[in-house]
């Protein structure tokens, strides 16, 4: 897996980078927004490390950008902690947030938790696994849900809510449970950016058919409708 770190704080950068090589992955990085988007351009990178105040232009910016025309998972670096940089990141389609002062061994540990969300192992169902509803299709190695056949043309997000409300048709999860599972470590301050997703996912499931699909329950949570 190839790192790129974006941050124009030698002493941050340079440490950050020593641990992360030193947990086997490989490591680019750069000082600059431009030249990030530039080098991501290029490919082969597999996770952004991205301070939020770069001398170019904002991390949001970047990510923004990035989004564009990418899914590669961003992990926000920033020297502020305010929920609001948090809810704006995570919107904009970062994966984590980590304020400084960091340890560079938990954004490593981060960063290894995002992969494994984004690439899980393969696993087999168990014998008291709900079957997802027929109207769906999963296929989890691609990353991608076909509904009444149709292929979706979901954000990494947006798969990773549906996939997780496939598991379990019918249930309730709580706007909790849904960060923990999809966002990891959101905390319960930021219900805001699963109800956002849902909004988007729905009209995407309404664009190929006019149904309710992803119900809402006042209190509770969310659910998407059984067979």
């Amino acid at each position: 897996m190839n790192i790129l770190i974006v941050d124009d704080e030698p002493a941050i950068s340079d440490t950050l980078a020593y641990t992360l090589r030193a947990d086997g992955f490989a490591v680019d990085s750069c000082t600059l927004g431009g030249a990030a988007l530039a080098r991501l351009a290029a490919g082969g990178i597999d996770l952004v490390v991205l301070d939020v105040g770069l001398p170019d232009m904002t991390g949001f910016d970047v990510c923004r950008a990035l989004r564009r025309t990418s899914d590669v998972p961003v992990l926000f670096l920033t020297a502020r902690s305010d929920e609001v940089d948090r809810i704006v990141g995570l919107e904009l389609g970062g994966d984590d947030y980590v304020p400084k002062p960091f340890s560079p061994r938990e954004v490593a540990s981060r960063i290894r938790a995002i992969l494994r969300r984004l690439h899980p192992e393969p696993r087999l169902p168990s014998a008291t696994e709900t079957p997802a509803p027929s109207r769906f299709a999963i296929d989890r190695d691609g990353l991608r849900v076909a509904f009444h056949g149709t292929w979706l043309n979901l954000t990494r997000y947006e798969y990773l809510l549906l996939a997780l409300l496939l598991e379990r048709p019918g249930r309730i999860l709580s706007r909790q449970q849904i960060m923990e599972s999809v966002w990891q470590d959101g905390g319960e301050s930021l219900e805001r950016t699963v109800d956002t997703h849902v909004k988007t996912l729905r009209g995407k499931l309404r664009a190929v058919r006019d149904e309710e699909t992803v119900l809402t329950h006042r209190g509770l949570g969310y659910s998407l409708t059984a067979d």
